[in-house]
């Protein structure tokens, strides 16, 4: 099984895989949590985030999962997942697929800036900001990450409850 979140940068995306994480583990020891920046580290940072760059990363990670997914290991992956190309190949190509995507309101993204990518006007290749992001057509949940609708461990208690019969034991 591998659950693919993804949304743009602040809208929760590594917060919520953690819960997940932390709440699949209680009772499937065979799982393992990625996140799209420490996949990045793991590889030495020897990408930038060009258009190219951000290809070859999400190839990377979409690779990996596929070998855990292949050896029953579930996986709950956190990643931008800009490129339609690389859902559809997760859909055709992963045993038991389930995409989420984080619904946040650019004033909330930009309100949170944890990584202060929104901050200045001379920030290059920043998804959301010079780099465009097109949501999923399709997602197998929605997810509205917003403080008034939902906390971090609700929304993850919320994809946990409609996968829970598809994980490898």
């Amino acid at each position: 099984m591998v659950i693919w979140i993804i949304g743009l940068p602040g809208s929760g995306k590594t917060t919520i895989g953690k819960h997940l994480y932390e709440r699949v583990n209680t009772s499937h020891s065979n799982c393992v949590f990625i996140d799209g920046d420490d996949i990045r580290k793991i590889m030495m940072n020897d990408l930038g985030y060009s258009l190219e760059d951000r290809k070859i990363n999400a190839s990377r990670i979409r690779n990996l999962c596929k070998h855990l997914d292949s050896q029953n290991i579930n996986v709950i992956c956190s990643i931008l997942s800009l490129f339609k190309e690389d859902r559809e190949w997760n859909r055709l190509n992963y045993n038991e697929y389930y995409e989420v995507y984080l619904d946040v309101p650019m004033a909330i993204i930009t309100q949170r800036n944890q990584k202060g990518l929104y901050s200045s006007s001379e920030n290059k290749n920043v998804v959301g900001y010079d780099i465009a992001f097109n949501p999923p057509e399709y997602p197998d949940l929605t997810v509205k990450n917003i403080p008034e609708l939902t906390t971090a461990k609700e929304a993850a208690e919320l994809i946990f409850e409609n996968v829970k019969d598809t994980f490898y034991e």
